[in-house]
């Protein structure tokens, strides 16, 4: 389509690294001035058919794959994974539900089933596109946030034949244009940046990342989507897997115990996403932009830990090596050797990248409040008339 040879063509020249430097810095310092005038009230698309079931469609990586890995690889998952809720593995990173199927609970829908998962799954309330380890770049390889917008158009298209033919889709037109869109991915990414580059070097890498966040909305938005609900990135250096690598010195940990080079470079790029939606959401009117800042309801897990009930915050569930992270990178947790805790409940991270239920469950309820969302509007207000 056309649409697609003015992007391939755009990225066949890309914008030198003084550009997209200078490019950043304009984004940052638009910061304050757009979050200033951000919408407070919903645009006027912002709902769903008056007795129709919500419709989600999501995007992201294995914060909110809910299987799709294990059916693209057809990786055999086996316990400890999903034994707090699910009672067997689910292909779920986690010990039970993730913050998506929490925020499906509170809509009264069935849990999102993977878009590549080819038996059992239902699409009626829609399809999870995440895929674990998925990243905005490249663009073009599997499983990128591009090829994940790919494939929503191939699932939109086919679905609206299938209506047209008279047989049953899972979703018609309406339900497309009404439903919610949630992009949750970026921490691969800056977590990729952050091993090798300097927090300087990290942040001027940060403009082709929002660029390629900016492209989906915008194809979504050009195909009809019109409310969406982007996450950020979360405490990444508060993660038993970033601690874990060999460091000369702990000048870098903060009074929580916790990286401040890569929790810095996390604030940052919440900061310029929150931006970017702002923006978007100047220049789409008839849509609504909701943006949720992920780092401080998952850093407040470790700051308040006693509060949440948490022992171990820094420490893995399920892992290798024992204090003060049980973590390997050479042995996860489905390793034979991999030890598992009694009670997941008293640990923020399950396996050294992915929370726990417990957690989970707590990033959730403050998604649901909206305290940490711009503009601050309720999590099932896209489906009330």
């Amino acid at each position: 389509m056309a649409m697609d040879r003015a992007r391939r063509r755009r990225h066949r020249h890309p914008m030198s690294a003084a550009a997209r430097s200078s490019a950043f810095l304009t984004l940052w310092s638009a910061v304050v001035v757009v979050a200033a005038v951000a919408p407070t009230v919903a645009a006027a698309g912002f709902s769903c058919r008056g007795g129709a079931r919500p419709v989600v469609f999501n995007f992201g990586d294995s914060n909110s794959d809910t299987g799709g890995m294990a059916a693209a690889m057809g990786w055999r998952i086996r316990r400890p994974e999903g034994r707090a809720f699910f009672h067997h593995p689910t292909g779920r990173f986690c010990d039970g539900r993730l913050t998506i199927d929490f925020l499906c609970e509170s809509l009264n829908i069935g849990y999102l089933s993977p878009y590549l998962k080819a038996l059992g799954s239902d699409y009626s309330n829609g399809a999870n596109f995440a895929i674990a380890g998925s990243a905005t770049l490249p663009r073009d390889t599997l499983f990128s946030l591009h090829i994940q917008v790919k494939q929503f158009l191939f699932f939109r298209d086919r679905s609206l034949e299938l209506i047209s033919q008279g047989l049953p889709g899972p979703v018609d037109a309406e339900g497309f244009r009404n439903a919610l869109y949630m992009i949750d991915i970026g921490q691969n990414d800056v977590n990729a940046l952050l091993s090798y580059l300097s927090y300087d070097q990290v942040v001027a890498r940060f403009p082709p990342i929002l660029d390629e966040i900016k492209d989906a909305i915008q194809t979504l938005y050009d195909n009809g989507s019109r409310n969406f609900w982007v996450h950020g990135t979360g405490a990444l250096g508060c993660l038993p897997q970033k601690l874990s690598i060999p460091r000369k010195n702990d000048s870098d940990l903060d009074s929580n115990g916790c990286l401040k080079t890569y929790n810095r470079a996390a604030v940052t790029f919440n900061a310029a996403l929150g931006s970017l939606c702002d923006q978007l959401s100047t220049q789409m009117k008839d849509a609504t932009i909701v943006y949720t800042d992920l780092f401080p309801l998952k850093y407040d897990l470790i700051v308040n830990r006693t509060k949440y009930g948490f022992d171990k915050p820094l420490m893995t569930c399920c892992g290798y090596g024992g204090p003060p992270y049980n973590y390997n990178i050479t042995i996860g947790c489905q390793d034979k050797n991999a030890s598992v805790c009694d009670d997941g409940s008293k640990f923020v991270s399950w396996d050294g990248v992915h929370l726990t239920e417990a957690a989970n469950a707590i990033v959730a309820k403050g998604i649901l409040s909206s305290d940490y969302s711009r503009p601050k509007i309720k999590f099932d207000q896209f489906c009330k008339v």
